[in-house]
């Protein structure tokens, strides 16, 4: 089980990558925003692909015990957002990521290294 919100941010873009997602970014909103720690951001190839990972996060975060406070985006939704507090995740298709660019809104956020000894 995850012991810090980094932790948890690390183990989901872990949990999305299992499930075969894309492009997977840990942003560290504490210097830039006071409502959450972390953004994982990440993207799947198809709205159907986004539901995956969508749900294999809530299922395996849910198996640790986290539940999420509130989840936008149902079917065939083109991007999924999922609050779990402290980090935020972005599930997006490649089309509306690019469009909200939310790694050039947040420029200002810290870059993280999704793997423990990646930190950038």
């Amino acid at each position: 089980m995850p012991s810090s919100s980094l932790d948890l941010a690390r183990a989901t873009a872990d949990i999305a990558l299992d499930g075969l997602a894309e492009d997977a970014v840990i942003l560290g909103m504490g210097a830039v925003a006071s409502f959450c720690d972390y953004f994982v951001i990440c993207q799947g190839r198809s709205t159907l692909h986004v539901e995956a990972i969508r749900d294999r996060i809530a299922e395996k975060l849910r198996e640790q015990g986290y539940r999420p406070h509130h989840v936008e985006g149902g079917r065939n939704a083109s991007w999924v957002v999922m609050d779990y507090g402290d980090v935020v995740v972005h599930v997006f298709d490649a089309r509306t990521r690019a469009f909200y660019d939310l790694e050039a809104l947040w420029a200002d956020a810290e870059r993280v290294g999704v793997e423990p000894d990646d930190e950038s």
